[in-house]
């Protein structure tokens, strides 16, 4: 009566003739509502219950217990069971219909939320992303610009890298160290020149710090 019923509503049904082949199609496939009796042979529709709750695949599908135990304790124990919605027979059919579309709605109207909040979700990652990059490129800006304030240039005795002892090339006699010019466009790209001079008069010499290389100037 109940599968008339809602094959002429459009309602596709899957019919099961025990608890064992209900519980097999609903794990293998999935279902928008499981509707179940309590009285089943192989598993009955409270054991039924208690073992979709427990699987994740079904865990969230809404389950509807028809039955014809109309004391409260039974309807607590399919509740208890993980029942959403307990109906007592004699139950009319449009009645099944109507509790069937209500939970249809609203596993849709759940899935919709999750849809939207993934997308709100995955937007909220791409803005905080943007945002910190944004940042990283604002601190790395400022700090070149500290640094190229901060950063002093030009001559000095007091060199930040000690000014090596070095041998004139022509006259192997030792260089009279004279002064440093510091240059460079920020403290992390900075260069250092020595400049020496001979006492035998073979002239003016540099070193660069960062090529090791000693030239006449």
């Amino acid at each position: 009566m109940y599968r008339e019923h809602f094959n002429a509503a459009g309602v596709v049904i899957e019919q099961a003739h025990d608890g064992r082949e209900a519980l097999a199609n609903a794990l293998a496939r999935s279902h928008d509502v499981i509707v179940t009796e309590t009285r089943l042979l192989g598993i009955n529709g409270y054991d039924l219950c208690h073992l979709l709750r427990g699987d994740p695949a079904t865990q969230s599908t809404p389950i509807i217990v028809l039955t014809a135990d109309a004391l409260s304790r039974d309807v607590e124990r399919a509740r208890h069971s993980g029942a959403d919605s307990v109906l007592v027979k004699p139950c009319l059919p449009g009645v099944l219909l109507r509790e069937v579309q209500h939970f249809h709605r609203l596993r849709q109207q759940s899935a919709d939320l999750r849809s939207r909040a993934v997308a709100l979700k995955d937007r909220s990652a791409q803005e905080i992303a943007r945002s910190e990059r944004l940042k990283q490129a604002i601190g790395q800006q400022l700090e070149r610009r500290i640094m190229s304030k901060t950063f002093a240039r030009g001559h000095t005795t007091s060199p930040p890298a000690a000014a090596p002892h070095l041998l004139c090339p022509s006259c192997d006699q030792p260089l009279m160290y004279r002064y440093s010019q510091i240059g460079g466009v920020s403290e992390r790209h900075r260069e250092q020149w020595d400049y020496y001079e001979c006492a035998k008069g073979c002239g003016t010499f540099q070193y660069r710090e960062r090529t090791r290389k000693l030239r006449r100037v």
